[in-house]
């Protein structure tokens, strides 16, 4: 397990475990919230909470920070640290007493806890405060706990970063599609003329290939092959039915987005089996593969979706959808490099911070059951 800077990690000893068995009692004590109604709402900036989170807002604070509430009813195991005034909703337990110990701390061993363990089995997911007592737990003393809310602080901050950086990232990739996708913007050496194709004009569709599998079939062919279908890869099976750079484009199956009315698109390359779930594309000579794929994900193609219980992209209407495509075969390829770089970045960026999630789990896993101790150095200057 990683550690932050700052800190090394030991393996417990019977001579250096000193966590205190204890009760979770002795960790805190829980209290019911606080019932509030739609007629007793009013306007204002403090936050109320629910089992689910953030709900809304009043113009009443109950408590001040630091806050920690989990969910008492509804939703069980959400575990939130609130550091400004709020009100915790009636659906909810809020810790009323820390017994002395670190409230970061209390919020770390809370969400590690899983609380939903302790549902009372009825209609309506319950958690009773009194079910809690007499539940035997290991405390640590004060400094430690300060030290395993800290590191696991500096990862969870780790993780909104990235999160922000991501939302950040795909802000400029959709604005950027927006301004390259549409000759709004042209990249520096290119001035030519840009024209309209149909995506008949433009791409050849293989949908003759296409062969669907059920589960039992999926299950005895099992290797080495994606299984395509409306929403990527479904399974891996030991044929294939096409090996080649195509675009896959979702049929059916409700597959599109419901904001935006964009299509699912994806790209293959080499080796697939594809599912009649999926139209095939592959762009026509003079025609950029990436280019095509872009265009088809920035397009809304609502007006082309075959009315009925699952909307469905018909290979007919599939035909008329439009795209704007420079004339000039260069300029397709740069528009498409610069996207699949910007892809690229924003994938990168998504297994970093995956894998500090997992980390994350790690260190909780590790710190709050004292299997892994964490002991602070001291650095000296120079």
């Amino acid at each position: 397990m990683e550690v932050k800077p700052g800190y090394k990690q030991t393996e417990v000893s019977k001579e250096q475990n000193d966590w205190r068995d204890c009760d979770i009692s002795d960790l805190c004590g829980l209290q019911r919230g606080f019932d509030i109604t739609e007629a007793t709402r009013k306007a204002g900036d403090v936050p109320v909470y629910s089992s689910s989170g953030l709900s809304y807002f009043h113009n009443e604070a109950k408590l001040k920070p630091p806050i920690v509430i989990t969910g008492r009813k509804g939703i069980l195991g959400k575990v939130f640290l609130v550091e400004e005034p709020c009100w915790p909703h009636d659906t909810t337990l809020w810790v009323k007493d820390f017994k002395g110990n670190n409230p970061r701390f209390v919020y770390w061993f809370l969400l590690h806890f899983r609380l939903e363990r302790f549902d009372a089995a009825t209609a309506v997911p319950t958690l009773n405060r009194n079910n809690l007592v007499g539940i035997p737990i290991k405390l640590p003393r004060l400094p430690e706990q300060r030290a395993i809310a800290g590191a696991l602080s500096d990862v969870d901050a780790l993780i909104g970063a990235l999160d922000r950086l991501i939302a950040k990232k795909r802000d400029l990739k959709q604005a950027a599609m927006q301004q390259l996708l549409t000759g709004q913007k042209r990249l520096p050496g290119f001035h030519g003329e840009w024209e309209v194709n149909t995506l008949q004009e433009s791409t050849d569709c293989l949908d003759s290939v296409r062969v669907p599998l059920n589960e039992a079939q999926r299950a005895q062919m099992k290797g080495d092959h994606p299984y395509c279908g409306a929403n990527g890869v479904l399974d891996s099976v030991n044929g294939y039915v096409i090996d080649d750079e195509i675009i896959l484009i979702a049929e059916d199956g409700g597959y599109f987005d419901e904001y935006e009315h964009r299509p699912i698109a994806y790209r293959m390359s080499g080796k697939c089996w594809v599912n009649n779930h999926a139209h095939i594309l592959k762009a026509k000579e003079g025609f950029d593969q990436g280019f095509i794929f872009y265009s088809l994900v920035h397009k809304n193609i609502l007006s082309f979706l075959a009315s009925g219980t699952r909307a469905k992209l018909n290979k007919s209407e599939m035909w008329k959808i439009e795209v704007n495509v420079p004339v000039a075969l260069p300029e397709q390829i740069a528009i498409a490099e610069v996207l699949s770089d910007m892809d690229a970045e924003l994938t990168a960026l998504e297994h970093r911070r995956d894998k500090t999630r997992a980390l994350k789990q790690g260190m909780m896993q590790e710190l709050l059951t004292g299997r892994v101790r964490l002991t602070k150095l001291k650095i000296e200057n120079g």
